[in-house]
């Protein structure tokens, strides 16, 4: 009888024996947590679509991100929900803006998080589009102007990080420019480049109320089918001063975040998106699924195909499952 000489499952017998020879560890510093910020007083308005998630008045946001940083998640980014939009996103940029207050008030109470700008105009435009529009046609070159100063705008309120994610052609270094040109030289971009016109998206618009009036988004944001594109994206995002690049969404674009991976030398972040989520919600509330260990092996597909920062609805879920995880080994 034939007997290996080598047995893969010697190093497979027990937890302890697993975790020494693991080759992908999920970390909390790996994540970030998306907050989405509103006007009003005291309001907490819960997402039907993405169970856990909620839209919060300024006044609640901060204890919110109080409640992140306790659990060890560095970082969150921050999405707003204007109380008026017009064709010009003027809420976007303004001093006293929805994402500039929330930034202040995160800052007043929680100095060490990081925060993350979502740069895009699709919440603030009256047309629910990320760019100015002529007729039905997204005006590339006017709308960097304006992602610009929204970028400025969040960087004097205190914002660490800018992340704009409107993919028109080169508002990354629209944004560098105006950031340098504004003292802010030190205020790194984290450049959604390779950003797919995908139907996972769906439960972010009711969290965000930002879906398109008219048509939709891919004359701007990449097709699925493509993946060199991506690799051009990335490229032109680097030429243009992306400190950090970002693929979006995650799951079934894990090929593209390898790729990137293995031909960029840039710190690579992947978007765990709303549809992502809400599928793993609404399949474990069926009972269908195990919540914890299908999101985190879902996360740690993620971390495996070559991201080194993940934005997560699942961030505060996973910090705690992980470090319960920690406390078995």
């Amino acid at each position: 009888m034939f007997y290996p000489t080598y047995r893969p499952r010697r190093l497979r017998q027990n937890e302890k024996m697993r975790s020494l020879v693991r080759e992908t560890e999920l970390s909390v510093n790996d994540l970030i947590y998306p907050l989405f910020a509103m006007w009003g007083h005291n309001v907490a308005n819960d997402v039907l679509a993405m169970p856990g998630v909620r839209q919060l008045s300024v006044d609640n946001i901060a204890a919110e991100a109080e409640e992140v940083a306790k659990l060890g998640i560095p970082a969150v980014i921050l999405f707003g929900l204007p109380e008026t939009k017009d064709e010009v996103a003027s809420s976007a940029y303004a001093e006293n803006g929805i994402v500039q207050q929330a930034i202040r008030a995160i800052k007043r109470e929680v100095p060490e998080l990081l925060i993350v700008t979502d740069v895009c105009l699709c919440e603030y435009m009256s047309h629910g589009h990320c760019g100015v529009i002529r007729g039905e046609e997204i005006l590339n070159d006017v709308t960097l102007e304006l992602l610009a100063k929204t970028a400025v705008s969040h960087a004097e309120a205190g914002a660490d990080i800018i992340a704009p994610s409107d993919m028109m052609d080169g508002r990354v270094a629209a944004i560098r420019s105006a950031l340098d040109e504004n003292s802010f030289i030190n205020t790194p971009i984290m450049a959604y480049s390779a950003k797919y016109a995908s139907y996972f998206y769906g439960p972010f618009r009711e969290a965000a109320e930002s879906p398109p009036a008219f048509g939709d988004r891919r004359s701007y944001q990449m097709d699925p089918a493509n993946a060199v594109e991506a690799l051009r994206e990335v490229n032109l995002d680097i030429e243009e001063g992306a400190d950090i690049i970002m693929v979006k969404p995650a799951l079934s674009y894990l090929d593209i975040i390898a790729a990137v991976h293995s031909e960029v030398d840039y710190p690579l972040a992947a978007y765990n998106v709303s549809g992502e989520y809400s599928m793993v919600k609404a399949a474990a509330a069926k009972g269908w699924i195990d919540e914890k260990n299908v999101a985190m092996e879902i996360l740690t597909s993620i971390k495996r195909a070559g991201a080194d920062i993940i934005l997560t609805y699942h961030a505060k879920d996973a910090a705690g499952w992980i470090k319960e995880e920690k406390s078995r080994v």
